[in-house]
């Protein structure tokens, strides 16, 4: 959604096995465990990295539903909690974690001998959890950002943070000719809260050729 720093083409932004989640909980009756029934559906609750990249790749949704970036543009490298019921609005939570080391590519280029993830990859990480938490639903169409209301910075992401953790609870969806959920989001580093987004939209729009 956003532009990355010159050079970070081919770069990971965490390992594949990083933090692999596994499912939460018990099931309900019939249900595998860690499968949750939401609106009558089984819909898995958490995501490892790998099934991120599958989503990025088209391969966890399926080929015509929306997409995470790929690395280095994921910005996040497992969701732990996902529901639609949830939140402080009881229309859904979504929290998700990405694991902080020096070599992440952003580092190198933003800025020389003074190393802070970019403001703008906390807020698109929040964009894509919305835009992820639209396909899990099993809506139609690919996500994209539309906008945000108010958003506040307090603090920074340097080489010394060990996790980022973002919480998003949606406050909206719309399910007509317009797809969209907006959504309030923070980011904590290592338990602090340093960002703070408010309305933050994410719409799903179909390409030409695609079903609707």
């Amino acid at each position: 959604m956003l532009a990355a720093c010159p050079g970070a083409a081919g770069r990971r932004l965490a390992a594949p096995g990083a933090g692999a989640t596994g499912m939460r909980g018990e099931g309900p009756a019939g249900a595998p465990a860690g499968v949750r029934v939401a609106h009558n559906r089984a819909m898995v609750d958490s995501f490892s990295y790998d099934q991120l990249i599958a989503s990025g790749e088209g391969r966890l949704f399926g080929p015509d539903a929306g997409r995470l970036p790929l690395p280095p543009m994921l910005m996040f490298d497992r969701v732990t909690r996902i529901d639609d019921d949830g939140g402080a609005h009881g229309l859904g939570r979504i929290e998700a974690e990405l694991d902080i080391r020096p070599e992440l590519w952003f580092f190198a280029c933003h800025f020389k001998d003074d190393p802070v993830m970019p403001g703008c990859l906390g807020l698109d990480a929040m964009w894509q959890l919305i835009g992820f938490y639209l396909t899990w639903l099993r809506l139609p169409g690919r996500g994209r950002a539309l906008g945000a209301g108010e958003i506040k910075f307090t603090g920074e992401v340097g080489t010394d943070v060990k996790l980022v953790r973002y919480e998003i609870d949606i406050k909206r969806v719309i399910k007509r000719k317009l797809v969209m959920a907006i959504g309030d989001a923070r980011l904590l580093a290592d338990g602090t809260e340093i960002y703070v987004a408010r309305d933050l939209r994410v719409g799903l729009f179909s390409r030409a050729g695609e079903p609707t």
